[in-house]
């Protein structure tokens, strides 16, 4: 086999020449490149180049064919991704067109190919030009929870990234490129085609590997070999065998399995799978997989009130703590594996071991998804429907999607982190409102979202649950799309419908997949985008980087409830990030402690796609905003919490655990005057032993007396968690809102101690009770 890559220095038309491009690229980039455009993140400069999407744009290279490659019996030109309506042509003469942007496109050009010196041209037409023009043809499709001015209506006729036409926390940046890698793979033997590998796992903890192999098969002298290894150390090798009718299978049980387990219960190793093709003793073509041995499955079990739903791994229930992944950028080309590391990192280092690839985005690189496996983070796959009903009643429509369907599935089934498939984001959600079945009926969202999805999980990824949409109701009316007594819901009533945080206490829900609260970004990456003029949240500058239309209102809506209004910008920002904290911790520790019931809450949202006010945890750069570090302590393993009642002055102290072992522990609590500091005359411990993955309240404190006597203004109640001496958990409780309490300006003595190179310790002392601290690098 023979591979001719045709990545690297393409042209690309503009105005009337051709100027420098790059594959993988996209128009943007390459504008970006030339000089020809501004920075779309700075200030309002994203609004001048929305023209980018409404032109038809033409690359060209040219490329040398040997006759080594010419010679092959075939030659196949591959497109992993076209960006997304495009025309193909070799030496002028048009192969194909293409209409999704997540499908890879194979075609036979040896035909069309000559020795020496050969042309290729994509031309892709204007994404916008093709939406507006299907709207016309087949009607419109609904659409809703993004403001208008920055989306696009009716994006679902077309299979691109929903994302990438703006959302209410991104940009309108409208790309057409050759996205992913192309190249030209010559055989004349065969080449391998698909391989899919099945585990099963029995009583006696063995585990029995089945390897699938298909092949394009031109030879009938070709035969096909598995190799099965461990930490560098080959464990199997089947003999080479032939293939029948374009087939072959294998099956091994693998001695000793080492298990692969989710974050925080187990460690991740993981096996080689290796398929050769191999044409009279020379190996012709290669596959590799890396896969960890693991049951990782959706529970969904009758109970007296509704139906359970969480995952296991290993058969031992886990709840899942997480937020939702969105692209990391505009450009979905770009593949910064550093970038990729640094937030899987960041997951795992907040004691997170679940992501939820939300379905308005792209099918994220092979990167990803090998990270989440070396790490433990389980991965929730939605498939790219979002927010909008889709024309399913279209022929060609459906099969595109089928296609795309296919490819992904084929790409990404054999990771160990993987645990669900899901059909859409939202979808059901926006049909309980009557309007959207003018536009795709219940009838035509089951062909698409029941049928045709999940009949492709169940044939190419059997072993792996299939899940509709999210949120979903099951067994009851799917309009119901809150019941929190099965599936899974959004909650968006906080935020949107500007509830209290303490709504959050009022649902018991069973795995809640998306609920969110919005903060500003770090001044250091507002200043990536604002001057120092612009440094007022109602700005024109402040407010056009703000995608939610309620957004900044909703934050000072909220700030107003918990804070005293800072008097400076700075101070509004910082205290917008420790107010999204709060909103979370609030959330997550209440469902937390309602498990076994509750066993899932995946906030929104993880990252950012570019630097502005969002819902996200990271900032577009992968920095920590505050909500990040108080996850770290939310979603920790070990979690003590407090449930306060101010009306009559009692706190519950609950402790949580995901750990499988028992532990002995010991909780402590003191009560504290807010002013000073001052220890008043509650102070206590508990010798405990904490269950197995369990959540219990073990304590009720009364301080009714000393609120009687202090008022709730001056009273806050310290926690901590100590297991073998040290603590592992501490968190604080309030008997009213922070902005209440009589709280004295504090001076602190800080004294740093470098431990190596690059590790320092801080330790931080404080007159008075100071609350969410933060240091800073300057």
């Amino acid at each position: 086999m023979q591979r001719l890559s045709l990545n690297g220095e393409w042209q690309l038309a503009y105005e009337d020449g051709w100027i420098a491009a790059t594959v993988p690229g996209c128009v943007h980039t390459d504008l970006y490149q030339n000089n020809l455009l501004s920075d779309p993140f700075f200030r309002d400069h994203e609004k001048h180049q929305f023209w980018i999407g409404e032109r038809d744009w033409h690359y060209q290279r040219a490329f040398v064919v040997d006759d080594a490659l010419l010679s092959q019996e075939r030659v196949i030109l591959v497109c992993y991704g076209l960006d997304t309506l495009a025309t193909v042509s070799i030496n002028g003469v048009e192969i194909a067109k293409t209409d999704n942007m997540y499908r890879t496109y194979e075609w036979d050009v040896k035909a069309y190919l000559q020795v020496g010196e050969n042309l290729i041209d994509v031309v892709f037409d204007s994404p916008m030009a093709y939406v507006r023009m299907k709207r016309e043809q087949g009607g419109t499709l609904d659409s809703w929870g993004v403001p208008p001015a920055h989306h696009i209506s009716d994006i679902g006729w077309i299979r691109k990234e929903p994302c990438n036409f703006g959302w209410d926390w991104g940009p309108k940046l409208i790309t057409s490129g050759i996205w992913r890698d192309m190249e030209l793979i010559g055989f004349s033997a065969g080449r391998l085609t698909d391989v899919l590998i099945l585990q099963e796992h029995d009583e006696a903890g063995q585990v029995d590997l089945t390897v699938s192999v298909q092949a394009e098969q031109i030879s009938d002298a070709v035969k096909a070999r598995v190799k099965v290894s461990f930490e560098g150390t080959l464990l199997y090798q089947s003999d080479d065998l032939p293939l029948n009718d374009r087939a072959m299978t294998v099956e091994y049980q693998v001695e000793n399995p080492s298990l692969w387990w989710v974050a925080g219960f187990g460690e991740q190793p993981l096996y080689d799978v290796d398929v050769e093709l191999v044409d009279a003793g020379q190996v012709i073509d290669r596959v590799h997989k890396r896969i960890g041995l693991r049951v990782l499955k959706l529970e969904r079990h009758p109970e007296e009130d509704g139906e359970s739903f969480y995952f296991s791994c290993n058969g031992v229930p886990f709840f899942s703590k997480g937020a939702n992944w969105i692209p990391l950028t505009p450009y979905p080309h770009v593949v910064d594996e550093g970038q990729y590391q640094k937030l899987i990192q960041a997951a795992k280092d907040a004691n997170m071991n679940m992501l939820r690839v939300w379905g308005g985005g792209i099918y994220e690189p092979d990167i990803f998804y090998d990270l989440c496996d070396e790490y433990g983070i389980a991965v929730w796959q939605d498939f790219m429907f979002a927010c909008s009903t889709y024309p399913s009643f279209d022929d060609d429509f459906m099969t595109t999607v089928e296609a795309e369907a296919r490819d992904n599935v084929r790409r990404i089934r054999h990771h160990a982190s993987l645990a669900l498939w899901c059909g859409n984001n939202e979808v059901e959600q926006g049909m309980s409102d009557n309007q959207w079945t003018r536009s795709m009926s219940w009838d035509d969202y089951a062909k698409l979202f029941d049928d045709l999805l999940g009949g492709i999980v169940r044939e190419l990824d059997p072993q792996r649950d299939y899940w509709p949409g999210s949120p979903h109701t099951p067994v009851v009316d799917r309009e119901d799309w809150m019941n929190p007594h099965y599936g899974d819901t959004h909650l968006w009533f906080v935020w949107h419908r500007k509830e209290p945080f303490e709504w959050y206490r009022t649902r018991p829900d069973r795995f809640i997949s998306e609920f969110g609260f919005q903060s500003f970004p770090p001044m250091e990456t507002i200043r990536e985008f604002a001057l120092p003029e612009d440094d007022n949240i109602t700005s024109y500058i402040m407010e056009y980087h703000q995608r939610s239309g309620i957004g900044n209102s909703t934050i000072i809506h909220y700030m107003l409830d918990w804070f005293r209004l800072p008097t400076s910008f700075e101070g509004v920002v910082v205290a917008s990030q420790i107010l999204q904290g709060m909103a979370m911790k609030y959330a997550v520790e209440h469902w937390r402690r309602n498990m076994p019931y509750t066993m899932g809450t995946l906030y929104w949202q993880f990252n950012d796609v570019w630097p502005a006010p969002t819902w996200s945890s990271l900032d577009w750069h992968g920095n920590w905003k505050a909500l990040h570090f108080m996850a770290k302590r939310f979603y920790a393993p070990l979690l003590v919490s407090g449930l306060e009642n101010a009306d009559d002055g009692t706190l519950e102290i609950h402790v949580t655990r995901d750990l499988l072992t028992e532990q002995p522990a010991l909780i402590e609590w003191q009560v504290t005057d807010v002013e000073t500091g001052v220890q008043l005359d509650q102070r206590g411990a508990q010798s405990i032993v904490i269950a197995p993955n369990s959540s219990a309240g073990i304590h009720r404190l009364s301080v009714t007396d000393i609120l009687a006597e202090y008022t709730s203004r001056n009273v806050i109640v310290w926690l901590k968690l100590r297991v073998d001496g040290e603590v592992v958990s501490r968190n604080t409780a309030f008997f009213t809102h922070p902005k209440h309490l009589i709280l004295s300006s504090a001076e602190f003595d800080t004294i740093i101690q470098a431990i190596d190179e690059r590790t320092f310790t801080i330790s931080i002392t404080s007159t008075h009770p100071a609350l969410y601290v933060y240091c800073q690098l300057t």
